[in-house]
């Protein structure tokens, strides 16, 4: 398909990116050296959670809702999110003196729905996924004539968050693959439309939760094809269907799909807390997790774009934990001791000189299994690693404790 036939063209992201001058900011890319050490040559990250409104989605939001007539404006607007594009529609719609309704999910994040509440949108909490919410917004749109504003399927929204792209080659001009989270692809494919024009050398690379991975089958098909189910940590990118018109760009401009699980997802927000000092939403995290997964897929210099940072914080705090387990540093075991005073404190000495810290310890007094002398402890121990792990059950075991795992 010759790119003159796409929906969406580079004159369209330059279009866009002067509609956008002075509302968003050009966000930094930030070096990763531990990344790169891991790659083999540089990596950046590309922080669109340091956008306005914690999000890359106000560039497609207001390059949309601005591009409206002044009776649709008159009309008001309305869409459908998780949260990202609600507080970019949100915050659009303040900037622009528009009324905005938001059909948000009913397990959607309360911060994320407060804070699209705060720049002066009416939320309405309908359906348990994006998708459902959606539906609900469309029929809102035809019954009062409020302009539906798609989270990723038009061509204003595809070419706002193609700007990215742009700054993306200003920054790293030597960039070899650019690597970008996709759920209904308008960021994918605006960032493909901007540096395949420019940079046709460039790998472009996106990156699905594979519990909400709609792309690779519908590229299969040759075109969309829904999901019949999604469970994701990753609510920003859990869609269950590509869009008509990022479909028609990703397929012919974007190189490859890929998919990364729960664990990986996990670990890449926890690096990127501890190494980088960013804080990101689990969707935004899904590049980081492709390249720590395998880095030698990847040529450098590598730019990873971090699309979000709205978490919810008890999110952010389970996710810290299985990310520390998923890495290796929690063991949960269960121990055997002679029940009689001493018995524990002598096994959180051992536990101590190995330099394993006690989170949480548990006694079971009764079970089948247990001696009427027994006690069963359970132990919640906070590690350096794998190794360390293993290390504390040598020690343990060598010490004549019976160990199990939890």
């Amino acid at each position: 398909m010759p790119p003159t036939t796409l929906p969406v063209t580079l004159p369209d992201v330059e279009a866009a990116r002067e509609l956008l001058t002075g509302v968003v900011r050009p966000t930094p890319l930030e070096y990763s050296r531990a990344l790169a050490e891991l790659v083999g040559g540089p990596v950046h990250l590309k922080c669109e959670n340091l956008q306005r409104a914690g999000s890359f989605k106000i560039r497609g939001a207001y390059t949309r809702i601005a591009r409206l007539s002044e009776q649709e404006k008159a009309r008001g607007v309305v869409a459908a999110s998780a949260g990202n594009h609600a507080q970019g529609v949100a915050l659009a719609a303040r900037l622009l003196g528009l009324r905005a309704t938001v059909y948000m999910p009913v397990g959607a994040a309360l911060p994320k729905i407060r804070a699209t509440e705060g720049y002066g949108a009416h939320v309405v909490l309908q359906g348990s996924t994006v998708d459902e919410a959606l539906v609900s917004a469309r029929e809102h749109a035809e019954a009062t004539g409020a302009v539906l504003i798609h989270p990723f399927d038009h061509v204003d929204i595809v070419a706002g968050q193609g700007t990215v792209g742009l700054e993306i080659l200003e920054e790293c001009p030597d960039v070899r693959t650019v690597v970008v989270c996709t759920g209904g692809g308008g960021l994918l494919a605006g960032i493909a439309t901007a540096v395949r024009a420019l940079r046709p050398d460039v790998r472009v690379v996106g990156v699905q939760a594979g519990q909400a991975a709609a792309w690779p089958a519908s590229l299969a098909a040759g075109h969309p094809v829904p999901l019949e189910r999604m469970s994701t940590m990753a609510d920003g990118i859990a869609v269950g269907r590509p869009g008509d018109v990022p479909f028609a760009v990703v397929r012919e401009l974007v190189d490859d799909i890929r998919t990364v699980g729960e664990e990986a997802i996990s670990q890449a927000l926890l690096h990127l807390l501890e190494r980088a000092k960013l804080v990101v939403e689990p969707a935004g995290a899904v590049g980081v997790a492709a390249l720590m997964a395998e880095p030698g897929a990847f040529e450098p210099p590598v730019v990873v774009v971090l699309s979000g940072g709205n978490i919810d914080p008890l999110l952010l705090l389970r996710v810290i934990r299985h990310g520390m387990a998923s890495a290796g540093r929690y063991l949960s075991l269960r121990v055997r001791v002679a029940d009689r005073p001493g018995s524990l404190a002598g096994l959180l000495a051992v536990l101590a000189d190995a330099d394993a810290n006690v989170l949480e310890v548990e006694h079971v007094r009764t079970g089948a299994a247990l001696s009427v002398d027994e006690v069963e402890i359970g132990l919640q121990l906070e590690t350096r690693g794998p190794e360390h792990c293993d290390a504390v059950l040598d020690r343990l075991r060598s010490e004549g404790y019976p160990v199990t795992s939890a």
